[in-house]
């Protein structure tokens, strides 16, 4: 808080508020201020390092991969399911074929057994023979164009194996990478974590919780170094007017930024 009785401005005038950057009825030894601003260093290298974890390079990479593997998966099941209905379609055109080619040996067996006397029935029987030997070549054609599609299924379900192999070699890869990079910032947060927890204790409960709630509302910094008369929180310089009552302010009296409102730490380089 400021000197008693009214404060004046560098007219000598008296002023019915003080400047915002003032915290009313608030107090705190220099050194515990100064003792704040090694708490603002750890805060920002946690939000660093948790920043860090989020943005790091294999997430990308990760995701990448990951929809690669769900597009070859996808085409690998597609591959499979026809190489397995090509199957089945081969094996029922074979047996179309081998019915045709036991009919047909049937039907040449009684042709040359002699038993068919009659001339229409041997007309009939020999039309048949070469009926069905144009369908057991039609069939075959048939069975030759199915072996080709499984030939082409079953090779792409190889090189779809295979590749799927590599992908997720190169994922698992990138997922280790991920989860050591992650724990190796997991562990420096915790130290971070545990050397805030000693500094913040040796800070009073007051100014502590002060500053907690302005660094959740001005993006992570609650108190700033004054540095050659300029905030280094919002990187704006003081007035003559500001300086002027920061200088006639007690080193214990907690200022506040005028322009950010976050708690000004007064130091050797404030440059007043």
């Amino acid at each position: 808080m400021g000197p008693a009785g009214p404060r004046l401005d560098p007219g000598h005038r008296p002023l019915d508020h003080p400047p915002l950057f003032w915290s009313p009825q608030l107090n705190a030894a220099h050194a515990d201020q100064i003792r704040l601003l090694e708490v603002q260093a750890l805060d920002v290298r946690l939000s660093q390092a948790s920043h860090k974890a989020r943005s790091l390079p294999e997430h990308a990479e990760i995701d990448a991969l990951n929809n690669d593997l769900a597009q070859l998966r996808d085409l690998l099941v597609a591959s499979q399911t026809e190489e397995s209905d090509t199957t089945r379609e081969q094996a029922k055109a074979e047996q179309d074929v081998d019915q045709v080619r036991q009919r047909a040996v049937r039907d040449q067996q009684r042709l040359d057994s002699g038993t068919v006397s009659s001339p229409k029935d041997l007309e009939s029987l020999q039309r048949e023979i070469v009926s069905l030997a144009k369908r057991q070549g039609d069939l075959e054609d048939v069975v030759l164009e199915i072996m080709e599609r499984r030939e082409g299924a079953q090779e792409r379900v190889t090189e779809l194996t295979a590749r799927v192999s590599a992908v997720q070699a190169k994922l698992d890869d990138a997922l280790a990478r991920r989860d050591a990079a992650i724990s190796e910032l997991d562990a420096e947060a915790a130290t971070l974590t545990k050397d805030r927890e000693v500094v913040a204790a040796a800070v009073p409960a007051d100014l502590l919780k002060l500053y907690d709630k302005l660094r959740a509302q001005q993006g992570g910094v609650g108190a700033a170094r004054l540095y050659q008369r300029r905030c280094e929180g919002c990187r704006l310089e003081l007035n003559i007017t500001e300086v002027n009552d920061v200088k006639a302010a007690s080193p214990d009296t907690v200022l506040r930024c005028e322009n950010c409102h976050r708690i000004l730490i007064r130091t050797s380089e404030s440059g007043l």
